[in-house]
C-alpha cells in the first residue's frame, strides 16, 4: 500500500520491487521450512507463530517500500496478511494484522488511517477464504480466487478512501501495487500449499508408523534403536518412544536372547540379505520378525528396519484348529454315515471312507479334488443308479450338478436294490455338505408296510364276494365325484340295479348258486362300462350301483341296455321268475352342477325311485328319471 511520512526518499528504481517481492516470498518460504518444528506444539501455538511470521513479513515489506511520487510509496504488505488469514485462520490473521497495523501506526503519515483500514480488509479477506475452505483442503484455484479478491479490495480502497483519492494513487500506481500484491499472494500461496501437502504426507507416514498394530523399529549398524513406534514402547513397558532411543536388545531382555538377536541382525547388516518371518519369543509372546537392511545413496548398509508381528493368539488358534481337525477326523472315521463337502464350484474338498463305501460302483471317483460332474459321469457309466437317466446323459449330469448347491433331502436306489438317503445343506460361504445314510432296511420295511396298507385298504373298500367296490367305498367316491362334477358343471348319471326275484332264486337253488349269480351280474356290469372313472359298486344284497361322471341320461341308458343284453346272454335259469331266467330292473337318474351342489343325495333318491317304479311296472325293464334341462325323461325296455 502507500504511505506518506518523513522517511528518507529512496531511489525510484523499479528493480526494488523485485527485492520487496523476494523478501515476502523468502519470509513465507522460511516459515514453510521451519513450520514442521511447530507441529509438535499445540494447534494455537502453531497459528500464533505463523501470524507473527506473516506480520513480520508485512513489516519488512513496509520497510522496503518503493517511492513513486514524493510522499507516495508502494509495498507488498497485504499479501502476507491475506495468506495468514486463509492458511492460519482467525488467530494467525489477528496476530499478523495487529503487528503490521501497530507498526504502520508508529510510522505515522497522512495516509496512515487509509493504510490501516486496507490492512484490516486484507486480513478479513484471508479469514473469509479460510472459512470458505474449512471443510476441505485449499487448492491452487482457491489461492487464485483469494488473490483476485485482494486485488479488487486494493482497487476499491484506492478509489474510495479519501487520502488515496486526493493523491490520485489509483491512476499513478494502482496497477503495479495491485499486480505485485496479487503475484506475491499467488507465489506465497503456492509455497504454503506445497508445504501443507508435504506435511500431510509426512503426518500420514508418521501416524502409520506410530500407530501400526505391528512392532516397527529402525536400528543403526550397532543394533541400537534409532526410532520405534508406540507398540514397541508398550511391549517393553516404556512411557514414551524417546526413552528407547539409543538402547539395544541387551538393555531390554536376557543376555542369551539378546546375543541371538544381535547375531541375526549383524548377519543382515554384513550380508545385506533380509531376514523374513523369523520366530522370536519375547516377554511371553510369540513374534514373527522380518528385518531388512537400510542403504544410503552409495549402497552402503547404514542400519536395518524391522517389522515384528505378534502371532501368539494366531499360533494358539492354529494349534486348537489342528486339534479340532484331528478330533473331527476321528469322529467322522468312526461314524456310520458318509460325509462329503463340496466347495462353491462343485469340487469335493472332504469325504470320509463311509461316503465312498456308500456308492460301491462310483466310489473310486469320489476323491478329494474331483468335480461333481465327473462323479455323476462315473455313476452313468457304471449304471449305479438305473433308470435315472432319460435322454442325453450329459444333460442329466448338467442338471443334477446344478442342484448340488441347494438344501434338499432325497432318496436314491442303487443297482443292487439298496437305498441311500442323501441330505444336502448349504453353508453361508457356498459350501455344500452331504450326509449319506444306508436306509435299505428302513425302505424295505416302508415298502412292505405300504403294500400291507394297500392290501388292507383294498380289503376295506372291496366287496369280498364280487370283487367290486363295496358300500363304504362307494359313499366316499360318490361324495368326491359329485363334488367334482358340480365344480365343472358337467352331467353325472347314476344306475341303480336290482336282481329280479333274487330271494326266490336263493330259496330254489341255494345260497352258493345265489353267490355265483351275484358274481355273474357284477361281471356283466363291469363289462358294460369302459372308462376308468366309471365305478361299479355293490350297494347291498342283490342291489348294485353304477355311477357315470360326465355322462348324460342318454349315455347312461346305453350303458344300462348293454348290461341288460349281456345278462340276457348269460341265460341263467330261474324257475321262480316269470321270465324263466335271471333278469334285472334298472333305475337311472342324472343331474348337473346346480342340483349336485344343492343336494347330491337327491341323485340316489331319484335313481331309487326310478328302480321302484320299474319293479312296479313289471320288472325286467329300464326306467330313467333325468333333471337335465329342467324336465323328466322316462324310457322303458
Amino acid at each position: 500500500m502507500v504511505w506518506e511520512g518523513g522517511s528518507s526518499a529512496v531511489n525510484g528504481n523499479w528493480t526494488q520491487f523485485g527485492g520487496n517481492l523476494s523478501f515476502v516470498c523468502l519470509a513465507i518460504s522460511l516459515w514453510a521450512l521451519f513450520s514442521i518444528q511447530f507441529q509438535r506444539r499445540s494447534f494455537n501455538q502453531e497459528k500464533i507463530a505463523f501470524g507473527i511470521v506473516a506480520g513480520g513479513a508485512s513489516i519488512g515489506s513496509i520497510l522496503l517500500a518503493v517511492e513513486f511520487h514524493p510522499g507516495i510509496h508502494i509495498d507488498l504488505r497485504f499479501s502476507p496478511l491475506v495468506l495468514a488469514g486463509m492458511f492460519g485462520g482467525p488467530i494467525a490473521a489477528a496476530f499478523a494484522a495487529s503487528l503490521a497495523m501497530a507498526f504502520r501506526f508508529a510510522v505515522g503519515g497522512t495516509a496512515m488511517v487509509d493504510g490501516i483500514i486496507t490492512m484490516a480488509v486484507a486480513a478479513g479477506i484471508g479469514v473469509a477464504g479460510h472459512f470458505w475452505t474449512r471443510k476441505r483442503s485449499p487448492v491452487l484455484m482457491d489461492v487464485a480466487l483469494l488473490s483476485l479478491a485482494l486485488g479488487v479490495a486494493l482497487v476499491l480502497s484506492m478509489a474510495l478512501l479519501p487520502t488515496l483519492v486526493t493523491a490520485h494513487v489509483l491512476a499513478g500506481v494502482g496497477f503495479p501495487l495491485t499486480a505485485l500484491n496479487c503475484l506475491a499472494t499467488v507465489l506465497g500461496g503456492f509455497v504454503l500449499l506445497k508445504t501443507q501437502q508435504w506435511e500431510l504426507e509426512r503426518s500420514i507416514l508418521v501416524t502409520a508408523f506410530s500407530q501400526s498394530p505391528d512392532y516397527l523399529y529402525v536400528k543403526d549398524r550397532n543394533s541400537r534403536f534409532i526410532t520405534v513406534n508406540e507398540n514397541m514402547t508398550r511391549l517393553f513397558r516404556f512411557r514414551t518412544t524417546a526413552e528407547m532411543i539409543g538402547l539395544s536388545d541387551f538393555n531390554l531382555m536376557s543376555r542369551p536372547l539378546a546375543e541371538q538377536l544381535y547375531y541375526l541382525e549383524q548377519q543382515v547388516i554384513d550380508t545385506g540379505v533380509p531376514l523374513i518371518d523369523s520366530t522370536e519369543y519375547i516377554e511371553g509372546r510369540i513374534l514373527l520378525a522380518s528385518k531388512v537392511p537400510l542403504r544410503d545413496r552409495q549402497g552402503r548398509v547404514i542400519g536395518l528396519a524391522g517389522v515384528t508381528r505378534d502371532v501368539t493368539e494366531r499360533t494358539a488358534l492354529e494349534r486348537e484348529l489342528r486339534e479340532s481337525k484331528n478330533l473331527l477326523s476321528h469322529a467322522m472315521a468312526g461314524m456310520s454315515d458318509g460325509i462329503a463337502m463340496y466347495d462353491s464350484k462343485g469340487f469335493l474338498v472332504f469325504c470320509n471312507d463311509q461316503y465312498r463305501s456308500a456308492f460301491p460302483l462310483s466310489g473310486d471317483a469320489r476323491v478329494v479334488g474331483a468335480h461333481i460332474s465327473d462323479i455323476l459321469r462315473r455313476v452313468v457309466e457304471t449304471g449305479e443308479r438305473p433308470g435315472v437317466v432319460e435322454g442325453d446323459p450329459e444333460e442329466w449330469i448338467k442338471l443334477t450338478s446344478a442342484t448340488l448347491h441347494s438344501n434338499k433331502d432325497e432318496e436314491v436306489q442303487l443297482h443292487n436294490g439298496d437305498w441311500r438317503s442323501i441330505r444336502t445343506r448349504l453353508a453361508d460361504d457356498g459350501t455344500a455338505m452331504a450326509v449319506v445314510s444306508d436306509i435299505t432296511a428302513t425302505k424295505q420295511a416302508e415298502i412292505a408296510l405300504r403294500l400291507s396298507a394297500e392290501q388292507l385298504r383294498n380289503l376295506a373298500e372291496t366287496d369280498g364276494l364280487t370283487g367290486i367296490v363295496n358300500r363304504r367305498a362307494f359313499d366316499e367316491i360318490f361324495a368326491r365325484e359329485t363334488a367334482g362334477s358340480a365344480r365343472r358343471n358337467t352331467p353325472f348319471s347314476l344306475l341303480m340295479v336290482d336282481i329280479d326275484r333274487f330271494k326266490a332264486y336263493n330259496d330254489t337253488y341255494g345260497h352258493p348258486a345265489g353267490d355265483q349269480c351275484l358274481r355273474v351280474v357284477s361281471k356283466c356290469l363291469r363289462q358294460s362300462v369302459s372308462r376308468p372313472a366309471d365305478i361299479v359298486a355293490r350297494y347291498g344284497g342283490e342291489e348294485f350301483v353304477v355311477f357315470l361322471p360326465d355322462t348324460s341320461a342318454k349315455g347312461a341308458m346305453i350303458v344300462a341296455e348293454q348290461f341288460a343284453g349281456r345278462l340276457a346272454k348269460e341265460n341263467i335259469l330261474h324257475s321262480g321268475s316269470e321270465f324263466g331266467r335271471v333278469t334285472a330292473s334298472i333305475g337311472i337318474s342324472c343331474a348337473t352342477g346346480a342340483t349336485l351342489r344343492a343336494s347330491p343325495n337327491r341323485l340316489l333318491a331319484e335313481a331309487d325311485a326310478a328302480l321302484y317304479e320299474a319293479k312296479t311296472q313289471g320288472r325286467n325293464r329300464i326306467l330313467a328319471h333325468s333333471r337335465e334341462n329342467g324336465h323328466a325323461l322316462k324310457e322303458t325296455g
